[in-house]
C-alpha cells in the first residue's frame, strides 16, 4: 500500500475500498477524500486559493492547446491504489485518459498533478499526498503552488528518484517538461502578489 497519513499510521484499519468509496462519493452533497481506507471531508478554499488555482489552470489550458494532452479541474478524483483516492487541485494527462470504473470517476494516469497550499492542506500536500502522487507510475511531475507567499515547488521524475525545484520569483519559468511547456510563476500570481506583498 502507498504511504499514509502520518495521523493514521500504526492503527490503519482499513473501512472503505476504492468501489465502495466511489459508490458513496457519487452521490455525496460534499467532496471526500480516500486516505488508507478512511473518509475525510475535503477542506474549503480562499479568496487567493481560487485566483491561484484559476490562474494556473487557464495559463495551462491555453499553453497545452493542440499538444495532445488535457486539463482536469479539482472535481476529478485521481486513484493511488484500491484504498486511497485523493482530488488534485488539478490535474493533466498527456494522451489518453483511463479510469478506475465505468463511470469515470476515478483517473488512474495523470501525467502532471498541481496543488495550492491552505492553511489546513499545507503539511498534507507536502508530505504524504505528494508521496501518494509519486507512486503512481504515469506521474511526472507535481507543483505546488503556496498560497501565503511567491514559492512554488516542482517535483520531475527523474528515473528512480525524483528532482526537486524551488520558485520564488516573478520573473522564472517553471519547466513542466513532461507537457513540454514553461509556466510564468508571473501568471500563476497575476492579481495575487500585491495581496501578498501586505501580509
Amino acid at each position: 500500500m502507498a504511504a499514509t497519513a502520518p495521523a493514521l499510521e500504526g492503527k490503519v484499519t482499513v473501512q472503505w475500498t476504492l468501489t465502495e468509496f466511489l459508490s458513496f462519493e457519487e452521490t455525496a452533497k460534499i467532496k471526500h477524500q480516500l486516505v488508507a481506507g478512511k473518509i475525510y471531508n475535503m477542506a474549503g478554499g480562499t479568496r487567493k486559493h481560487s485566483r491561484l488555482v484559476g490562474n494556473t489552470f487557464g495559463d495551462l489550458f491555453r499553453r497545452l492547446g493542440g499538444k495532445g494532452c488535457f486539463l482536469h479541474t479539482n472535481d476529478m478524483l485521481v486513484r493511488i491504489d484500491d484504498y486511497n483516492a485523493v482530488y488534485p487541485d488539478m490535474s493533466v494527462v498527456c494522451g489518453d485518459d483511463y479510469y478506475s470504473d465505468d463511470r469515470e470517476l476515478a483517473l488512474l494516469n495523470p501525467t502532471v498533478v498541481v496543488e495550492v497550499t491552505s492553511p489546513s492542506t499545507i503539511t498534507d500536500d507536502r508530505g504524504w499526498k505528494l508521496e501518494l502522487y509519486k507512486s503512481l507510475p504515469s506521474l511526472r511531475a507535481c507543483l505546488i503552488i503556496d498560497q501565503h507567499r511567491i514559492f512554488a515547488e516542482l517535483h520531475t521524475r527523474a528515473g528512480d528518484s525524483w528532482l526537486l525545484q524551488t520558485f520564488d520569483s516573478l520573473g522564472e519559468l517553471i519547466p513542466l517538461a513532461a507537457l513540454n511547456i514553461e509556466l510564468p510563476l508571473a501568471q500563476v500570481y497575476a492579481d495575487v502578489a500585491g495581496d501578498l506583498a501586505l501580509e
